[in-house]
């Protein structure tokens, strides 16, 4: 089972940016720990980040024949991009939506998301915990379409 993880624009400041909203834990301490929770439960977990649109295009369309299933925290790009929705849309992959805050509760232009409405879920608010919810879900979804492939 393969999962990509993407992170968009300005997750590379994560526990220098914002901390009071994101929190203080970097981005490697996030992968880090992710990297182990999947290998755990015999996952490989890839993970990307960029701050460039094309990056993350790029990168989930050259992962189409690798990944299983796409978690992704589009950041900015949650609110703008209809090019990373279409990019997901190509895949055809399950696809959780994750934010470290809850978008409801901040500015209205980040309350719109071109990736929900294709995404399986979105998880939001729970600081880095989110990333290791949206993993954990996507695991089951993953060992839930393998089990109706096979069964």
């Amino acid at each position: 089972m393969n999962i990509l993880l993407v992170h968009g624009p300005n997750l590379n400041l994560l526990g220098k940016r914002q901390p009071e909203i994101y929190g203080t834990q970097t981005l490697d301490n996030i992968n880090h720990y992710l990297i182990q929770v999947a290998q755990k439960q015999g996952v490989e977990l890839k993970t990307f980040q960029s701050n460039h649109e094309g990056a993350i295009v790029s990168e989930i369309g050259d992962n189409i024949d690798w990944a299983d299933g796409i978690l992704i925290n589009p950041a900015a790009y949650t609110h703008t991009s209809v090019a990373i929705r279409d990019a997901l849309s190509a895949v055809t992959l399950p696809v959780i939506e994750i934010h470290l805050s809850n978008i409801y509760k901040r500015e209205g232009f980040r309350h719109h998301s071109y990736v929900s409405p294709i995404a399986v879920g979105v998880i939001s608010g729970f600081g880095s915990h989110s990333y290791e919810l949206a993993l954990n879900a996507m695991i089951n979804i993953l060992q839930q379409i393998e089990k109706e492939n096979t069964g």
